[in-house]
């Protein structure tokens, strides 16, 4: 994610290539280890295999072979031959997902099903690349499907299915309304990504209501945790106002999505707003969270505690600076957004090198 902020701003390597670094090598392996994660506590099914525990692993492999084909160190087409390997990835973890569900004693949690649905959006995205050599003529349409449904599918569905139990986990307050959201709300953003993946193919109008039907989603669960715990402890906790920020960031991203296709704003920068507003404080506030609990798994021990302090201290600062930049990249200023992303990227990188240093006592 590093590599691919700064690589994108100094301009060197294959656009292509830096996009799918922070997706491929990034992005996929984090989202592959979150459901890993959290699957087993939505259906109470007990901790993963240690064979399955290497699947992210692997899709970050995968990455950067995708990615060096791209970048030209290797033939091309072994990014077909990665797509292949993602996808048979993807679907080895859809049936450990649904294999997990079939053993939940009582009903699982339903944060199951937006995983579920994220994993079908990645199997789509990769099957039209896949499609590319047959179908070389329409390779611009299927392009343009697969990156929506990898940016809104994938990504949003995840995002949006893990926030509602991720955000009060980070309060360390529970919400009895996150289920029921998840339960009402996945139709709405699983069919506003595919209309807005099919719609960005087809004509914008076409787009239009799917943005409306994320935007009602999203929004909706912004108001939820306002009513449940108040913007002072939202903002005043880092990881939580990190994962606040890239909510908004998301709504951001939804409007400039919309004035991209209405042909208002050039490409570039609203998908560099959607990875500067969405996913930059997604990803480091749901490492502040995570990290720690992956290192020292069990008990909450003071090493974690320690851990995850240092990581979420600047949190609300970042997942500023990261909306903030969205929104001088919408507006044409490229230098100063650059600027707020890397000073972003560098806080999180001085608190994840002070966070590591932690250790357990000697005695």
């Amino acid at each position: 994610m590093i590599a691919s902020a700064a690589l994108a701003l100094s301009g060197w390597g294959s656009p292509l290539a830096v996009a799918h670094l922070v997706f491929a090598v990034g992005i996929v392996p984090l989202i592959f280890a979150a459901m890993m994660h959290f699957v087993p506590v939505l259906t109470r099914t007990g901790d993963i295999g240690l064979r399955m525990a290497r699947l992210p692993t692997v899709a970050q492999s995968v990455g950067l072979v995708a990615v060096s084909g791209m970048q030209g160190w290797l033939p091309y087409g072994m990014v077909y031959f990665a797509a292949v390997c993602d996808l048979l990835a993807a679907g080895i973890l859809l049936n450990w997902i649904a294999s997990r569900v079939r053993k939940t004693l009582g009903s699982p949690h339903p944060g199951w099903r937006w995983y579920g649905v994220a994993i079908g959006c990645l199997i789509l995205a990769l099957g039209s690349i896949l499609l590319i050599p047959f179908w070389p003529s329409y390779w611009r349409a299927l392009r343009v499907f697969h990156l929506h449904l990898n940016t809104l599918g994938l990504v949003g569905l995840a995002a949006l299915g893990t926030l509602p139990v991720l955000l009060p986990t980070a309060l360390g307050k529970p919400d009895p309304e996150a289920a029921s959201w998840l339960r009402r709300r996945l139709w709405l953003v699983a069919s506003g990504a595919l209309l807005i993946a099919t719609g960005a193919v087809i004509a914008w109008p076409f787009a239009a209501p799917g943005a409306a039907l994320v935007l009602v989603a999203t929004l909706g669960l912004v108001g939820q945790w306002v009513r449940r715990f108040g913007i002072t402890p939202l903002l005043r906790d880092g990881a939580a106002a990190s994962l606040l920020c890239a909510v908004l960031g998301l709504l951001v991203a939804l409007v400039a999505g919309l004035l991209h296709g209405a042909g208002m704003l050039p490409t570039r920068p609203s998908l560099l707003a959607w990875g500067a507003g969405f996913l930059l404080p997604l990803v480091t506030g749901a490492l502040s969270q995570l990290l720690p609990v992956w290192r020292w798994p069990g008990p909450v021990t003071p090493e974690r505690l320690s851990m995850r302090q240092k990581l979420a201290v600047t949190g609300a600062v970042r997942g500023g600076l990261f909306v903030g930049a969205a929104f001088a990249l919408l507006a044409g200023r490229p230098l100063l957004g650059g600027g707020m992303v890397m000073a972003g990227l560098a806080l999180f990188v001085i608190a994840l090198a002070q966070a590591v240093r932690v250790q357990r006592p000697t005695r």
